[in-house]
């Protein structure tokens, strides 16, 4: 293969664990461009094989979808002209089929998505995926169904491009622990009175605490370097870690991506089998059978939000204990 286009097309952290699949691609292709979502673009631009990053924002795929039009339709497809293939990757609940359109009607010639449905002529590799794997696992299965493998030495977790910049002038000096307690929807968020008490604890039990993201209620602890950081910047923030506690979310995934341990504020609206932190150190909390199990909800249906504001401080104070025993990997591609 000598020009092939990668689909991804949501969030920041679904297009860093597009990683692996992207990686093996890349060493069966001359030359891989990220078609992106304007949420992801940013970290297709870190990841180790991506060649170039184009943007559309997708009216199928997108939260906040703009209008489908005839203009856009073409202007997509003309962005499309000229790739030899496509891998379309989408989660679980997404389908590849209307991007598929879109590339027949720009000529590419072979076309592979994981697909539920019937494609029709659609698809040349249709992929079904059993159980409920990793999704970065499942990602790269379609790859493997194309025939495209990890190179040599490739261990298959997350990875970012490095160099990563120092940042000791925003951490300051010494170990610390990241809190980072947001997430892009509200339903996997805890509150911010409950991050501002997560944050106490793990200050009164001696760590020194970083915060990013948005600085939680409540509390004066910690260095706020709420939205203080490029997306490099972060990702070195959260390399220096030595652990980060947050919710599932784009900067849980960065920080597997660069190696660091992650206690994971998990709300059960996704299956936390495919979205947990990937191929570092990890400890789930949170109600995995919370009435809000499966529902993939925006904003939490019950009231008090009791799968995250029900977590102890006291849980995540011993998590980050546990997880700064044990070895991790410290690693950018």
């Amino acid at each position: 293969m000598k020009r092939v286009v990668v689909a991804r097309q949501d969030n920041l952290g679904d297009v860093l664990l597009a990683g692996p699949a992207v990686r093996a691609i890349a060493a069966q292709a001359e030359h891989v461009t990220l078609l992106a979502g304007p949420y992801g673009a940013a970290a297709g631009e870190l990841l180790p094989g991506v060649d170039e990053v184009q943007v559309f924002r997708a009216p199928w795929i997108d939260p906040e979808p703009p209008p489908l039009t005839r203009s856009s339709v073409d202007v997509l497809a003309e962005q499309l002209t000229g790739f030899e293939a496509a891998f379309v990757l989408t989660s679980f609940h997404q389908s590849p089929l209307p991007l598929a359109l879109v590339l027949r009607l720009a000529g590419v010639p072979w076309i592979g998505a994981i697909c539920d449905d019937y494609p029709g002529s659609l698809l040349n590799l249709r992929h079904r995926v059993p159980g409920d794997p990793p999704e970065a696992l499942r990602m790269l299965s379609l790859a493997q169904a194309a025939g495209c493998a990890l190179p040599p030495g490739d261990d298959g977790r997350l990875a970012i491009r490095g160099p990563l910049p120092d940042v000791s002038a925003l951490t300051g000096i010494g170990d610390y622990v990241v809190v980072h307690p947001t997430a892009s929807v509200p339903a996997r968020s805890p509150s911010p009175v409950h991050s501002g008490r997560i944050v106490d604890a793990l200050v009164q039990a001696g760590h020194r605490v970083v915060v990013t993201g948005a600085k939680p209620e409540g509390t004066t602890a910690g260095v706020d370097l709420s939205g203080g950081t490029s997306l490099l910047e972060l990702a070195a923030v959260l390399a220096g870690a030595e652990a980060v506690v947050a919710p599932n979310t784009g900067p849980a995934h960065l920080a597997a991506a660069v190696g660091t341990p992650v206690v994971s504020l998990f709300a059960p609206v996704v299956p936390a089998a495919r979205w947990a932190p990937f191929g570092v150190p990890a400890a789930l909390l949170g109600d995995q059978h919370a009435p809000c199990r499966g529902s993939r909800v925006r904003t939490c249906p019950v009231p008090g939000h009791p799968c995250l504001d029900g977590i102890d401080p006291a849980e995540v104070v011993a998590a980050v204990a546990e997880l700064v025993k044990r070895p991790s990997r410290r690693a950018t591609a």
